[in-house]
């Protein structure tokens, strides 16, 4: 099950989080055939970056993930969720046929994914997000000001037409559940939940370098942070942004914090100096780490040969005496 969660936060993207903000966001993914160990449907639900529920076709009910849901929800809640999600799976069984259908596919594996998300930030203000994929590509998304249907691929035309005719009008409903019913969810969970959700360590950061000719490799490892949100990028002179030459997905640790990597490709130039910079939630302001280039010291050199000619007059000295000597005893 742990793969099927990996692949969905891979291939459904979410909007970037915005610092000291709480999301709630459900995934909805169905595959045309059983494989690569995913139920054929499945409901996901995340608050910030914590699995909260979990329905699939495998289980064939809804039931808690996180400990603080699975303590104050109670059980004739997950009666009442099982059932809708019931009729959800059979609505979206139906609607991967039409997708299907749409793109002249008659078999194979195929993944259909719905994302939707609510986001209330610390000023009060509200964001939301519905969006649709097949096999990783968007192909329609909601926009939310005019409550309509946008087709990002052409297949997706007949669809967005019949859902935003005005005797259906799909898109007021979907913007009125999430503009309304979802945030009033997030409050509830984020009470749940607060002393998880609310929980800020500060990240370590490390900063290596490897030469390879003239290219110098700077990695930034950002890492035992919590919550999720963070803003990792190089710097060179502490003004100018360097663009990141490879960036990690922000990855979870055992104990619940994450990491993150971000390596970047430069030329050393003399008086130039390169510097990790890191924003997170934790922090009273960012952090900025400078990369220290190693100087070659000729000092264990200089001791070496020293020794070594030491050593030699040592033995020189020996040598001399000796032959002194046997002159001397002859």
């Amino acid at each position: 099950m742990e793969e099927m969660y990996g692949l969905i936060l891979i291939l459904l993207t979410v909007p970037a989080g915005y610092c000291d903000s709480h999301s709630l966001r459900y995934y909805y993914t169905g595959v045309t055939a059983p494989g690569y160990g995913l139920p054929e449907f499945s409901i996901v639900g995340y608050v910030d970056d914590q699995q909260t529920e979990l329905y699939s076709s495998d289980i064939r009910r809804t039931v808690p993930v996180a400990w603080w849901v699975k303590k104050n929800a109670k059980p004739e809640h997950w009666e009442r969720e099982t059932q809708l999600d019931k009729a959800n799976e059979a609505l979206f069984r139906h609607e991967v046929k039409i997708v299907m259908a749409r793109l002249n596919h008659t078999g194979g594996f195929h993944i259909v994914q719905v994302m939707h998300s609510c986001e209330l930030r610390d000023d009060g203000s509200t964001v939301v997000y519905e969006h649709f994929r097949y096999d990783g590509r968007e192909y329609m998304y909601l926009d939310i000001q005019t409550a309509t249907f946008i087709p990002t691929m052409a297949e997706a035309q007949i669809t967005t037409q019949k859902w935003n005719r005005a005797d259906i009008r799909r898109g007021e409903r979907y913007k009125n559940y999430l503009e309304n019913k979802c945030i009033e969810v997030l409050k509830r969970y984020i009470e749940y939940g607060r002393e998880d959700l609310e929980r800020r360590v500060r990240p370590g950061v490390k900063v290596t370098g490897r030469e390879s000719g003239e290219v110098t490799k700077l990695h930034c490892l950002v890492y035992g942070f919590h919550p999720r949100a963070v803003d990792v990028k190089w710097m060179k002179n502490g003004i100018d942004d360097i663009p990141s030459y490879e960036t990690t997905h922000v990855l979870p640790n055992p104990d619940g914090t994450y990491q993150v990597r971000v390596t970047v490709e430069v030329i050393p130039i003399e008086g130039d100096t390169y510097s990790c910079y890191v924003d997170h939630s934790s922090l009273e302001e960012p952090l900025l780490v400078k990369w220290e280039q190693k100087q070659i010291s000729f000092r264990p050199v200089i001791i070496s040969v020293a020794a070594i000619i030491v050593l030699v007059l040592a033995a020189a000295g020996i040598i001399k005496y000796k032959s002194v000597r046997n002159e001397q005893t002859a």
